[in-house]
């Protein structure tokens, strides 16, 4: 007999947390699992789709708040109806997704005696969400029965706040990419090739710095161009610093790209210029089709992908003369980027779905997490 999970998340909508989501609802679902999803946004901001066999139960909660006494009757109101809409869907265990919406999700359990399990996904030392949010966490993620994160140095720094509540490592997981309808190779008959980035367009991710550092890399190397796939608020600040470096023809804004993998298989290369992360899955996308890679070693992800001089080169993070350097080590040695990227395509063994979902599958059935290290 399948088991019964409901998956509480902010939203479907565009991002990993909600990719992440989608993903593993459809997953157990076509395993045989009773699966529900939560959402405080209503299904209208959907960006991924769910498979029909996922009972979907979206809120209509994501209204803002103009003060604090108004916030706190939305935020009333959300535990009231996430605790309605957790009790209809009859759970084994509940799983919630990200910061905010984790500490919405155990409010909502505290009558329900439900088997909760909460996930981070992100470093929470660097996203900060507010004073009060940061101490509502604080008292409520050790009422979890496990919190699963995504590197150990996460999981380290999150200990002493679990007060000996079990914490999984859990990193994301890569498919291999499906084949080229027709593969290219990699060297461009016109000699120009292209540096690619993606994520959203804000200060996380740090396309500010790839900017700086691409117009120094690419001042004598008139055949490089950059893409950086992805939208967000910052695209009218990153536009005028192009224009300000004069670079227009050569670095582009694609927006949001349904098919990320159709541009980054015109690539030769792969940036990660990401001031903090999560565990990034733009990175692991990039070197699964074997693109060389440049990554900052920013907190936390990077480090635990990148096998620096092996598949990849890591720079420090806040190091711009470090990442110019490494940029033009790879724009200009054709012989590493081949060897990089020949190793790149590695991380399909290393970060299966296959090793993904053995170790969900022990964090449900409550294995110690010291047993979910090597399971395939």
């Amino acid at each position: 007999m399948g088991r019964r999970l409901t998956l509480v998340v902010p939203s479907l909508a565009l991002g990993g947390a909600e990719r992440v989501v989608s993903r593993m609802a459809n997953h157990w679902a076509a395993a045989g699992d009773t699966v529900s999803v939560i959402t405080l946004s209503g299904a209208e901001c959907d960006t991924y789709t769910l498979d029909p066999a996922v009972t979907r139960i979206a809120l209509d909660l994501m209204r803002g708040s103009r003060f604090l006494l108004e916030g706190l009757y939305h935020n009333w109101l959300r535990v009231g109806k996430v605790e309605d809409a957790i009790r209809k869907t009859k759970p084994d265990t509940v799983i919630s997704f990200t910061d905010r919406m984790n500490v919405v999700a155990l409010a909502a359990c505290r009558n329900l005696k439900v088997d909760t399990v909460v996930a981070e996904r992100i470093d929470p030392s660097q996203q900060r969400i507010g004073y009060s949010w940061a101490k509502l966490r604080r008292w409520v993620y050790p009422k979890a029965r496990a919190l699963v994160v995504q590197t150990q140095a996460v999981r380290e720094q999150l200990t002493p706040m679990m007060r000996g509540q079990s914490i999984y490592v859990i990193p994301n997981y890569i498919d291999a990419p499906a084949a080229s309808p027709s593969p290219q190779p990699r060297a461009k008959a016109n000699g120009k090739l292209q540096l690619a980035a993606m994520g959203r367009l804000d200060y996380q991710k740090g396309f500010d710095l790839l900017i700086n550092a691409f117009a120094k890399a690419a001042a004598n190397q008139p055949n490089w161009s950059l893409v950086i796939l992805g939208e967000g608020p910052e695209r009218r600040r990153l536009e005028e610093q192009i224009h300000t470096h004069g670079l227009e023809p050569r670095v582009r804004l694609l927006g949001w790209v349904s098919e990320p993998n159709a541009v980054l298989r015109d690539c030769d290369a792969f940036v990660l210029s990401s001031r903090y992360e999560g565990f990034p899955n733009a990175l692991l996308e990039a070197m699964a089709l074997g693109l060389p890679a440049v990554a900052v070693d920013c907190p936390s992800g990077p480090a635990d992908i990148i096998r620096p001089e092996v598949d990849g080169l890591l720079v420090p993070l806040g190091d711009l003369p470090a990442l110019t350097a490494a940029l033009s080590r790879l724009m200009t040695d054709e012989g590493l980027r081949a060897r990089l990227g020949k190793q790149a395509v590695d991380v399909v063994d290393r970060f299966s779905s296959a090793r993904y979902y053995a170790r969900w599958d022990a964090v449900l059935r409550r294995d110690p997490p010291s047993r979910i290290i090597g399971l395939t």
